[in-house]
Protein backbone atom coordinates (compact mmCIF):
# COMPACT_ATOMS: atom_id res chain seq x y z
CA UNK A 1 0.00 0.00 0.00
CA UNK A 2 1.31 3.26 -1.05
CA UNK A 3 0.93 6.55 1.15
CA UNK A 4 1.02 9.29 -0.81
CA UNK A 5 1.62 12.54 0.85
CA UNK A 6 -0.64 15.90 -0.14
CA UNK A 7 2.26 19.15 0.08
CA UNK A 8 0.04 22.07 0.86
CA UNK A 9 1.88 24.61 0.68
CA UNK A 10 0.17 27.89 2.44
CA UNK A 11 0.99 31.08 0.36
CA UNK A 12 0.44 33.69 2.82
CA UNK A 13 3.02 34.72 4.81
CA UNK A 14 2.85 36.48 8.66
CA UNK A 15 2.97 39.92 8.08
CA UNK A 16 2.74 40.96 12.08
CA UNK A 17 6.78 41.01 12.36
CA UNK A 18 6.55 42.68 9.29
CA UNK A 19 4.25 45.65 11.02
CA UNK A 20 6.54 45.81 14.01
CA UNK A 21 9.48 46.64 12.10
CA UNK A 22 7.37 49.97 10.10
CA UNK A 23 6.01 50.69 13.60
CA UNK A 24 9.92 51.15 14.90
CA UNK A 25 11.39 52.43 11.66
CA UNK A 26 8.66 55.06 11.77
CA UNK A 27 9.44 56.11 15.50
CA UNK A 28 13.47 56.36 14.68
CA UNK A 29 13.15 58.66 11.54
CA UNK A 30 9.74 60.86 13.48
CA UNK A 31 12.10 61.30 16.77
CA UNK A 32 15.52 61.51 14.49
CA UNK A 33 13.89 64.65 12.36
CA UNK A 34 12.99 66.64 15.52
CA UNK A 35 16.88 66.70 16.46
CA UNK A 36 17.59 67.37 12.53
CA UNK A 37 18.13 71.42 13.07
CA UNK A 38 18.77 72.37 16.70
CA UNK A 39 20.25 75.68 15.82
CA UNK A 40 17.53 76.72 14.05
CA UNK A 41 15.42 79.68 15.55
CA UNK A 42 12.04 78.80 17.50
CA UNK A 43 9.18 80.36 15.47
CA UNK A 44 5.18 79.88 16.13
CA UNK A 45 3.46 80.33 13.06
CA UNK A 46 -0.12 81.06 13.39
CA UNK A 47 -2.79 79.34 11.23
CA UNK A 48 -4.43 81.09 8.57
CA UNK A 49 -7.31 82.18 10.70
CA UNK A 50 -8.52 84.93 12.55
CA UNK A 51 -6.98 84.09 16.48
CA UNK A 52 -3.94 84.48 17.56
CA UNK A 53 -1.74 81.56 19.13
CA UNK A 54 0.06 83.74 21.93
CA UNK A 55 -0.77 87.52 23.25
CA UNK A 56 0.79 89.81 21.62
CA UNK A 57 3.19 92.52 23.11
CA UNK A 58 4.57 94.43 20.48
CA UNK A 59 4.46 94.55 16.97
CA UNK A 60 7.57 94.86 14.26
CA UNK A 61 6.85 95.58 10.80
CA UNK A 62 9.36 95.49 8.16
CA UNK A 63 8.28 97.88 4.76
CA UNK A 64 10.40 97.93 1.59
CA UNK A 65 10.33 100.57 -1.03
CA UNK A 66 11.60 99.10 -3.68
CA UNK A 67 12.17 102.35 -5.95
CA UNK A 68 14.96 103.00 -3.54
CA UNK A 69 15.72 99.43 -2.71
CA UNK A 70 15.13 100.39 1.23
CA UNK A 71 13.89 98.90 4.26
CA UNK A 72 12.31 100.49 7.06
CA UNK A 73 11.58 99.20 10.00
CA UNK A 74 8.31 100.01 12.26
CA UNK A 75 7.22 99.04 15.82
CA UNK A 76 3.98 99.15 16.66
CA UNK A 77 3.19 101.15 13.74
CA UNK A 78 4.57 104.21 14.72
CA UNK A 79 7.67 105.82 13.21
CA UNK A 80 10.09 104.30 11.66
CA UNK A 81 13.04 104.10 13.29
CA UNK A 82 16.57 102.79 12.69
CA UNK A 83 17.59 98.86 13.13
CA UNK A 84 20.23 100.02 15.41
CA UNK A 85 17.67 101.82 17.69
CA UNK A 86 15.15 98.54 17.76
CA UNK A 87 17.11 96.26 20.37
CA UNK A 88 16.35 99.51 22.97
CA UNK A 89 13.27 99.66 22.28
CA UNK A 90 11.87 96.27 22.39
CA UNK A 91 13.53 95.70 25.69
CA UNK A 92 11.82 99.28 26.82
CA UNK A 93 8.34 97.75 25.52
CA UNK A 94 8.91 94.34 27.24
CA UNK A 95 10.63 94.71 30.40
CA UNK A 96 7.34 94.03 32.32
CA UNK A 97 6.58 91.47 30.99
CA UNK A 98 6.65 87.71 31.72
CA UNK A 99 6.69 85.74 28.58
CA UNK A 100 7.32 88.78 26.11
CA UNK A 101 6.17 87.99 22.32
CA UNK A 102 6.57 90.27 19.35
CA UNK A 103 4.84 89.77 15.93
CA UNK A 104 6.66 90.25 12.92
CA UNK A 105 5.02 91.73 9.60
CA UNK A 106 7.30 91.34 7.16
CA UNK A 107 6.56 92.41 2.89
CA UNK A 108 7.10 89.38 0.61
CA UNK A 109 9.76 91.29 -1.40
CA UNK A 110 11.95 91.50 2.23
CA UNK A 111 14.90 89.18 1.94
CA UNK A 112 15.37 86.78 4.20
CA UNK A 113 18.47 88.40 5.81
CA UNK A 114 16.64 91.52 7.05
CA UNK A 115 14.11 88.86 8.79
CA UNK A 116 16.93 86.87 10.55
CA UNK A 117 18.55 90.16 11.84
CA UNK A 118 15.39 90.75 13.69
CA UNK A 119 15.19 87.56 15.01
CA UNK A 120 18.42 87.10 16.05
CA UNK A 121 17.57 90.48 18.80
CA UNK A 122 14.64 88.34 19.89
CA UNK A 123 16.46 85.62 20.49
CA UNK A 124 19.33 87.47 22.55
CA UNK A 125 16.64 88.76 24.74
CA UNK A 126 14.28 85.52 25.12
CA UNK A 127 11.33 86.88 23.19
CA UNK A 128 8.84 84.85 21.08
CA UNK A 129 8.28 85.67 18.03
CA UNK A 130 5.16 85.29 15.75
CA UNK A 131 5.36 85.95 11.87
CA UNK A 132 2.11 86.92 11.01
CA UNK A 133 0.72 85.86 7.78
CA UNK A 134 -2.33 86.53 5.93
CA UNK A 135 -5.39 83.54 5.22
CA UNK A 136 -4.98 81.90 1.95
CA UNK A 137 -7.95 82.42 -0.66
CA UNK A 138 -9.72 79.25 -0.82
Amino acid sequence: MAIKTKLNVDPSFPLSSMTDLVFLLLIFFMISATQASPNALRLLLPKSTNTVASKVEVMVAIKHYPETDTYTYHINNQQAVPFSAIEGLLQNYLKDQEEPVISLYVDATIPVKEVVDVMNIAKRNNYKVLLATEPEPE
